[in-house]
């Protein structure tokens, strides 16, 4: 479009209507601008006006026409159709496209070279540096996880830190961008604010050095009372409430909420913020905390649910705030939980009460971590007989509300999967001579500051025994599919890996899971410059990322035959594959009878405690039912019994076929 000056008799129209300019040679505007909807406006430097031909309808139904009315611009160009009304102070320097709405604003502002939050440095976990993230409206979980972990390589997060800063710098401008369909309404100051395309904000107080990646399939929501310095908002996310940001950058579909703080801390897909503080965390994708009283501080996270009161301590008033902790994925706190950092906690486990003796139980997932009497008990796997742990893994999935195309974050939901199974293995490792050490007769064992007793160790044992069966089950029965999907007879050497990469210690880098060989291997060619770019980096963690189940059966097939004490050609033998298929089957059907029982108690007595007001027992049974359901009937219950039923068809199946 060829804009073009203002007529005479236009700027005599514009005058009367209370509009002044500097110089109005420096005007350009729409060949089709009817001058009747641009009053009250004072223009100054370089400004370039679009045509105004519709009208946006409000809530309650009202319309208000497009046009400007009661601005100051100074050198801003205005894009067709916009609405902008009402600016107190100024807008300066700012490209606003087409079909925008701004009204009751104080100020909008660029000044001087921006990067809009590109740049800026983190400083998670250890609150006096030392594992700095460059933020940019790219960054991943995975990204973030090697500049912040792995400083012991110094070439490589340097190399990151020339990738970040790439991006950072082909966004520098000195002028601001406010994207098509975007909403500003009722805010305060807005000083150097990258705003994507159909972003939203109502009622911001400040917003200052930050970008909202937001695009019409995914918009980004800014609410009332919310201030924040240095950020990254990416689309999909909503910060509502006076949620207060300082240094922070939040993931794609995330949710900060009910006045939350946040200062140096980085919250990946799907995180959920609300009425807490957080500082200096890495949290994972799904981190969720809901309660005022919950204080997350200089720790690592992923699949995470904090519960109320849960709190970490970073220093020890010595040299200050230096320490830093691990709940592996998918970890929770109980209410009123404690950890003194430096501690790690296994995956998929619980944590209750209060802990001091800085645990590692790295090597025990899926444990309780208990408090008595001021000492810390370790209950090893019982979390894997836990609905709850079930349950979180089967809502993770259906709880991302990413879109399918454009999502940053690479992340593999599976709860049995190298990393978690090799854990167990170690697990099973050390209660085996935790055993031996200390006699079989032996009341209690001590593990890493934490006490065992004898039958939570037995029963530990046993329950990495059925998920380990499980696992292997899970895989040897995809092999079979595939092999015979392609075609091909089942033998030894049909079952054998195509490659052997996968094998060895595998590695969860925040979300994606992978072999620590295919890690390695990336990191040392971005340490010799073999990787071009950001762009190529993250192309080489997706394509890892969506070879898990190749490099998986790689891994599971060398653990198979290490657990089952086989050599490859054994395989070849029909009896064999029925054998393990048979403990694959036992070990789905244990787990998940388990899980039923554990359902159940949903459904005791206890649990009817408070039901039925004002009657008696039968009442509140009646009441119970009205409002929780029957147990048979129970959505998860029923889930579990299909469960059961399917997996011992396909174990039948396989069994018949192979024998």
């Amino acid at each position: 479009m060829q804009y073009r000056n203002l007529t005479q008799p236009e700027i005599e129209q514009l005058e009367q209507q209370g509009c002044t300019a500097e110089d109005w040679a420096a005007v350009t505007i729409h060949p089709e601008l009817n001058p009747k909807y641009v009053r009250q406006v004072r223009f100054s430097g370089t400004c370039r006006i679009g045509q105004f031909q519709k009208a946006f309808t409000m809530p309650g139904g009202i319309h208000k026409h497009s046009g400007l009315f009661h601005v100051t611009l100074h050198n801003v160009s205005v894009g067709d159709d916009c609405c902008i009304e009402n600016i107190k102070n100024y807008i300066a320097n700012y490209d606003i496209e087409p079909d925008c709405f701004i009204e009751n604003v104080d100020i909008i502002l660029v000044d001087g070279e921006t990067r809009f939050g590109n740049g800026v440095e983190v400083s998670v976990l250890n609150e006096t540096g030392g594992r700095e993230v460059t933020i940019h409206e790219r960054l991943t979980a995975q990204e973030a996880y090697m500049q912040a972990m792995y400083r012991h390589r110094p070439t490589l997060t340097g190399r990151l830190k020339v990738f970040a800063d790439e991006i950072a710098e082909n966004r520098r401008s000195d002028r601001g961008r406010i994207g098509r369909h975007s909403t500003i309404v009722d805010t305060g100051y807005i000083k150097n604010l990258y705003v994507g395309p159909y972003s939203k904000i109502e009622g911001a107080g400040k917003l200052k050095n930050g970008s909202l990646m937001s695009h019409e399939d995914s918009p980004v929501h800014i609410g009332y009372g919310v201030i924040a310095e240095d950020f990254i908002v990416q689309d999909g996310s909503q910060i509502e409430d006076c949620t207060t940001l300082s240094r922070v950058y939040v993931g794609q579909s995330c949710t900060l909420g009910h006045g939350y703080s946040a200062s140096d801390s980085l919250f990946f897909c799907n995180c959920q913020e609300e009425n807490g503080e957080a500082c200096a965390i890495f949290a994972g994708p799904f981190t969720v905390t809901h309660h005022k009283s919950t204080l997350l501080i200089a720790g690592m996270f992923s699949f995470m649910n904090a519960g109320s009161g849960s709190n970490q301590s970073n220093h020890m008033y010595k040299l200050g705030p230096i320490h830093q902790g691990a709940l592996e994925r998918g970890a929770k706190t109980a209410s009123d939980s404690y950890l003194l950092w430096p501690a790690r906690i296994g995956a998929f486990s619980l944590v209750m009460g209060r802990h001091s003796t800085n645990p590692d139980t790295s090597a025990l997932p899926f444990s309780y971590l208990i408090e008595k009497q001021g000492e810390t008990w370790l209950a090893p796997a019982v979390n894997l007989r836990s609905v709850g742990t079930i349950r979180d893994a089967q809502k993770w999935p259906k709880r991302d509300r990413r879109p399918q195309e454009g999502r940053l974050d690479l992340v593999n939901f599976n709860l049995l999967s190298p990393y978690t199974i090799d854990k167990m293995v170690q697990g099973l490792d050390v209660l085996q001579r935790l055993k031996a050490l200390s006699g079989a007769t032996s009341d209690t064992y001590t593990y890493q500051s934490a006490k065992i007793t004898h039958s939570s160790l037995e029963r530990g044992i046993s329950l990495y025994r059925i998920a380990i069966h499980k696992f292997l089950g899970n895989s040897l029965i995809s092999r079979l599919e595939k092999v015979t999907r392609e075609g091909l007879a089942v033998s030894a050497a049909t079952l054998k890996p195509e490659s052997p990469i996968g094998e060895g210690d595998w590695l969860d880098l925040s979300g994606l899971i992978a072999p620590h060989s295919t890690i390695t291997q990336l990191m040392n060619e971005i340490e010799e410059g073999r990787v071009a770019g950001h762009q190529t980096m993250t192309q080489r963690l997706s394509d890892i990322h969506r070879r898990y189940y190749d490099l998986e059966w790689a891994w599971a097939y060398q653990l198979l035959l290490r657990f089952y004490d086989l050599r490859p050609e054994d395989l070849d033998r029909n009896e064999t594959l029925v054998a393990i298929v048979r403990d694959w089957k036992q070990a789905v059907v244990e787990l998940d009878q388990m899980l039923y029982q554990d359902a159940r108690k949903e459904f005791s007595l206890s649990t009817k405690t408070g039901f039925g007001f004002d009657g008696n027992r039968s009442t509140a049974e009646a009441d119970f039912q009205e409002v929780r359901g029957e147990f048979q009937s129970n959505p998860f219950v029923t889930a579990v019994e299909e469960h059961i039923r399917v997996k011992s068809a396909l174990g039948d199946k396989w069994i018949a076929l192979l024998s």
